[in-house]
């Protein structure tokens, strides 16, 4: 209470200093200071001094210099003052603040009687000050300043900021039937395919796959003299046996009997019922197919999840498609058993059910195979002759080898393969 008081009154002394204001001006800074804006008259004439409250005082007086020495050393008695007033320390307190008002020159109360008159002009900055001390009780804001915290280092991001890197934004959903009605075979078509398969003893995969690496994108590629005209020059080559040299021989091209191999190993894999009525369809036969493969090895969990049907049709027939192009699988990884997040901020393939991670094939470790030219090549080649439907998005290894095949330092131990 006394260090209110004392500031108080400093501030009061302050005032009288000041130019004397305006009634318009005093009003406007009573009103701030919370008093009745009814008590203050407009449009009249100014009075030359400024009424000025007493500090936590229940009576008014004026604000010259004479009348606060005055009301300060007639000090209340303990039985009539207010609890403001009641200290003695409070009252000398007061008066000595309002004697530190007079003039350096001596004589308080005679320069105080003639402050107004000898006073110069002040400034409006000054004026204003005075206004603002009227209500200025000296208590600390109630909104403090915030801090402003300083930029965290953001971590460089591979994808971006490498050289030769550019950004992939993977935005994950429901991936529709990778075999539309477009790119489904006609069942008058299979009937024809099986019949010339079977009667010159050649595989209908195989015949399908030349007619696809052809160029033959229709839902009946070749007609029925097509097809025993095909099978006939395919057993001519010996594809009986050697499926590969029968195909190059076919055409002269070593890049045309590597793709009409891998996309012969793709229909074998899904079946020609499956090409007739989509992938999607066929999903609950395939997946159960996956499972009996004695030549595929899966985790419990990863056979849980393709029993459960969280794993998306592609990533079945891949599975399926290696074990047919190297004989032997082993899966490490499906939905269960991988983190949310492949690296911060981006959510992995595993989540969805659309990546599969192959820790070793032909009963061989992909650690310590991924030298260029040996096992890990082949399979990514093989995963990269895939029709453009079943083709991964993400092919992760230690190697590079263009499209969708990136490497990255921590696959050494698996490649990945997501859509």
């Amino acid at each position: 209470m006394v260090g209110l008081v004392e500031k108080q009154a400093s501030t009061a002394g302050d005032i009288s200093v000041a130019e004397p204001m305006s009634e318009e001006d005093v009003c406007d800074a009573r009103w701030r200071s919370e008093w009745e804006e009814g008590e203050c008259p407009k449009g009249e004439a100014a009075t030359t001094e400024a009424p000025v409250a007493e500090p936590a005082s229940e009576t008014s007086t004026e604000a010259s210099p004479s009348n606060t020495a005055a009301a300060a050393s007639e000090a209340p008695s303990p039985e009539t003052a207010s609890p403001e007033t009641a200290s003695p320390s409070t009252a000398a307190a007061i008066a000595a603040a309002a004697q530190g008002l007079a003039a350096p020159g001596g004589g308080g109360q005679a320069n105080g009687a003639n402050r107004n008159s000898a006073a110069p002009s002040l400034s409006g900055a000054v004026r204003l000050r005075a206004k603002r001390s009227l209500h200025d009780d000296g208590a600390l804001p109630v909104l403090r300043p915030r801090k402003t915290l300083g930029k965290h280092a953001v971590t460089a991001d591979p994808e971006v900021d490498l050289p030769g890197m550019s950004p992939t934004i993977w935005l994950h959903r429901a991936l529709p039937d990778p075999t539309p009605p477009s790119k489904r075979l006609t069942a008058s078509f299979a009937r024809d395919l099986r019949f010339a398969s079977s009667r010159h003893r050649v595989d209908w995969a195989l015949m399908l796959g030349v007619l696809r690496a052809r160029g033959e994108r229709g839902s009946e590629p070749a007609r029925r003299a097509g097809l025993d005209r095909l099978a006939r020059n395919l057993v001519r080559l010996g594809a009986r046996g050697d499926q590969w040299n029968a195909l190059l021989a076919l055409e002269g091209r070593t890049a045309f009997a590597d793709r009409a191999l891998a996309l012969t190993r793709y229909h074998r894999a899904v079946g020609l019922r499956a090409l007739v009525r989509g992938l999607e369809s066929a999903k609950p036969r395939l997946a159960k197919k996956l499972l009996a493969d004695l030549r595929v090895s899966m985790y419990s969990g990863g056979r849980q999840d393709v029993e459960s049907g969280k794993t998306d049709v592609r990533v079945i027939v891949l599975i399926q498609y290696l074990a047919e192009a190297h004989g032997q699988v082993t899966v490490s990884s499906l939905t269960s058993g991988h983190g949310v997040y492949s690296r911060p901020g981006v959510v992995s393939a595993h989540t969805y059910g659309q990546a599969v991670d192959i820790a070793a094939l032909e009963g061989k470790s992909i650690t310590g195979n991924q030298a260029p030219g040996g096992l890990t090549e082949m399979a990514v080649r093989n995963l990269l002759l895939l029709p453009a439907e079943l083709r991964p998005n993400q092919l992760i290894s230690l190697l590079g080898l263009g499209g969708p095949s990136f490497p990255m330092g921590n696959h050494d131990d698996h490649i990945h393969a997501g859509f």
